[in-house]
């Protein structure tokens, strides 16, 4: 028997997994792909979520319908496709337009049907193919009724490839439009090129952790000998950011603080703006004297248009990985960015630009490997989102930022928004500011749109059983119309997200939270036991405004109507749901639920996007006589901590218990099966180390996440959200506490700076600090 025991297998889900030769596809829910297929191919798609119907329409080369390609029998209409191609929007234009490069019709005849009924998770339809094809899939799907439960889902497609080619070529992301110009930059190189102002640059990192830095010059000034370029130091200054990314600060500026380009989509998210571009100085100060280096490589490929040689250039060094630490020291490690991974810039002037592939392969810069870099250039007549990549877990597709279906009314009221696990919504609006905002839902109603909250609809005969396992409240006794607040632990206890649970039916759920990850947890738990439920994803279905503030109900009473077997809105309880239509029988169908993170009596109304602007018109219609006014982030979080209600992130994470997070009371104390994290919560229960605090301040001064609280020099918790409050006129702060130190009355300090130098006194207090009783809420 050997004594050594096996490495640990290094885990690096950011890096290609795929064998040679197998490709895989993500087909969005609602959305298609477009990709050819060889004789002697395998096709495999896979229905990851169940009961989701799937499109393939088949072609030849030459544009014929062949399934028989693929060994398909003939096949029926293909209206989800022809559906797609119709619409409006980027997903619609861009298959359009893989189709046209292929030579194939914008209407399609028919499309294999696959998935046509109750398909289970992860099931599969395999085909071999037998002659070239062209292959388009579809996950079927449109619009659905809030109450149906039937939204779309993902697809994927993986493809093994009979035939290798001699040279693996990595695969490029499709282009996002016809580009004007797109080239190769090759390892250990610099290239330059010409940009028009309002063209947009995209630097695709082709086989991931590969760095590229970036210059870029006012072409008008460089011909007449003056240099104006890229300006890092000055960008950072404007800013106040590290360095720009897609939103509202988003624009590089040169030494004349003049804006070059504009960051629109970035899939990475971390790059760096403070260390020069490599030098032949670092390189020979390691010990590599000779080896090849960005800022040469810059000057070689800048030469040409009369940009003066530099020893070291200040660029943008995109996907490079910096770390600015606590101890002031700057490191690197690996980047973040995978294969495929890009940043898109629009350009402010005429520029310009050059862009390297960095040669640094002495340490973890490019990941040991220096590879290519990829530059397509768009003509400016073409208009792209604003987006940032998010992504589930590390090896889940990414989701670019996108809009809300009430984007069209808050975009016409303010340019202040901000990316949201993965949506843009509102910080504030222009007409009235975060304090205005605030008043108008304590003393009237706002509305605030919060369409980025995941929801997940659990279907099925165990859906139950599956709830009634995996969060910490007793789901047995959830009667159909009712809503509930509760957690999804770990074993350990700790919080994966809290979020609110409806009963649609006795088999019905509808989970909303603010974690992506939910859904996978539940699917994860469903597939362990082998029961039947299934598990489907509705955030891109199901949009939602909430309605909050003490005229609300007398506003909405005017807006929903109810069929006769369902409550009324002036019947309805808190925490209890309806469903109904706006204005009449004839109406956009919506869910009502009186729920809400304010503090206030309050509704949330949860429709189809393509409602959206309907239903936004209809209540600030029936609202302008009580003076009702759109809300921002901003606002919601002032009311949110004087309610003592908890933010992900904040009051909890993975390390914090709901006992720990301040809602014990969502932790049923006598559920007797078993669930997910019961053992451990019990023991904590019993011995606790921390608890949840209100703290009010002395003085005015605001304190926030992070600041650290002491009794003496000792440091004994941690403030989680902090806000000056307008109606209690006082600084207040949710913290978490060492348990010896939770009692109200307790006096504490608040350090800031370096948490002696000054310190800030504070009395713990009993939270809420607004409405304790709840007596709003409830009205």
């Amino acid at each position: 028997m050997s004594l050594v025991q096996p490495r640990p297998r290094l885990l690096e889900p950011g890096l290609p997994a795929l064998p040679p030769g197998l490709e895989r596809y993500r087909v969005a829910g609602g959305g298609a792909v477009v990709v050819a297929a060889f004789a002697g191919d395998s096709l495999t798609i896979v229905d990851k979520e169940g009961r989701q119907r799937a499109e393939l329409a088949v072609f030849a080369p030459d544009g014929r319908p062949d399934p028989g390609a693929i060994g398909a029998k003939p096949a029926g209409p293909a209206e989800g496709i022809n559906r797609l191609l119709a619409g409006e929007g980027e997903d619609a234009a861009l298959i359009a337009a893989a189709l046209r490069r292929r030579g194939l019709p914008q209407q399609v005849r028919s499309a294999v049907a696959l998935f046509e009924h109750d398909s289970l998770p992860g099931e599969e339809a395999r085909f071999t193919v037998e002659r070239d094809c062209i292959l388009i899939l579809h996950s079927a799907g449109g619009p659905s009724l809030p109450e149906e439960q039937a939204a779309p889902t993902d697809l994927i497609l993986f493809i093994r490839r009979a035939k290798l080619p001699e040279r693996l070529e990595p695969v490029l992301p499709p282009p996002l439009a016809e580009p004007r110009l797109e080239f190769r930059v090759p390892r250990a190189s610099a290239l330059a090129y010409e940009v028009a102002e309002g063209e947009y640059i995209q630097v695709i990192d082709v086989e991931g952790r590969q760095c590229s830095d970036f210059l870029a010059f006012t072409a008008r000034q460089l011909q007449r000998g003056i240099e104006r370029g890229l300006e890092v130091t000055t960008t950072r200054t404007l800013n106040g950011m590290a360095y720009p990314g897609p939103g509202l600060y988003a624009k590089f500026f040169d030494q004349d603080m003049q804006p070059l380009v504009e960051v629109v989509r970035d899939t990475v998210g971390r790059h760096d703006a403070f260390a020069l571009a490599c030098t032949a100085k670092y390189y020979e100060d390691m010990g590599y004297p000779g080896h090849p280096n960005c800022s040469d490589n810059f000057n070689n490929a800048l030469a040409p248009y009369g940009v003066a040689a530099r020893r070291g250039w200040p660029a943008i060094n995109y996907f490079y990985n910096t770390i600015l630490g606590a101890d002031n020291a700057l490191t690197l490690d690996e980047p973040w960015s995978r294969p495929g991974d890009y940043v898109l810039m629009r350009a402010s002037t005429d520029l310009v630009c050059a862009s390297s592939a960095c040669p640094d392969d002495i340490d973890a810069a490019n990941g040991w490997n220096p590879t290519e870099v990829h530059v397509r250039i768009y003509p400016k007549h073409r208009t792209f989102s604003k987006a940032i990549a998010t992504r589930m877990t590390p090896d889940a597709d990414a989701e670019l930022t996108r809009e809300t279906g009430f984007h069209p009314r808050t975009s016409a009221l303010t340019r202040s928004f901000t990316a949201y696990r993965g949506f843009w919504l509102p910080q504030s609006f222009a007409a009235h500011g975060p304090v205005e905002e605030y008043y108008a839902c304590r003393e009237r109603a706002a509305v605030i749109d919060l369409s980025a909250l995941r929801k997940f609809e659990v279907l099925g005969p165990d859906a139950e059983a599956l709830m009634q396992y995996c969060v910490t409240r007793d789901v047995r006794r959830l009667a159909v119309g009712q809503v509930v607040y509760t957690a999804i632990c770990y074993e350990h206890g700790g919080m994966i997200d809290d979020g609110t649970l409806f009963r649609l039916g006795p088999d019905n759920f509808r989970w909303i939270g603010g974690e992506s990850f939910g859904g996978e947890w539940l699917r994860q738990q469903a597939a362990a036991k082998g029961w039947k439920v299934w598990v489907k994803s509705a955030t891109d279905q199901l949009h939602n405004i909430a309605v909050q503030g003490p005229k609300s109900r007398e506003i909405l009473s005017q807006v929903i109507w109810t069929p006769p077997a369902r409550p009324s809105l002036s019947e309805l309880g808190w925490f209890r749901f309806t469903v109904g239509r706006i204005g009449d029988h004839n109406g956009a169908p919506v869910v009502v639920s009186r729920t809400g993170y304010t503090g206030e009596l309050g509704y949330e109304i949860w429709c189809h996007p393509k409602d959206a602007v309907g239903v936004w018109d209809r209540v600030f219609e029936a609202g302008a006589p009580h003076g009702i006014a759109p809300m921002g982030l901003a606002a919601l979080d002032m009311l949110r901590i004087e309610a003592g209600l908890i933010f992900a992130g904040y009051e909890f994470t993975d390390e914090t218990d709901p006992l720990e997070a301040g809602i014990g009371f969502a932790v049923a104390a006598k559920k007797e099966e078993d669930y997910i994290g019961k053992d451990a919560l019990e023991r904590r229960r019993a011995h606790p180390q921390r608890a949840l605090v209100g703290l009010e301040l002395a003085g005015n001064e605001p304190v926030g996440h992070g600041d650290c609280v002491h009794v003496g020099r000792a440091r004994i918790g941690t403030v989680t959200s902090g806000t000056r409050s307008p109606i209690l006129k006082k600084s207040i702060a949710l913290a978490r506490l060492d348990i010896a130190h939770a009692a109200p009355g307790t006096e504490v300090e608040v350090g800031k700076l370096d948490g002696h130098q000054k310190r800030l006194p504070a009395v713990v207090a009993p939270f809420p600090f607004y409405d304790p009783q709840k007596i709003r809420v409830r009205s």
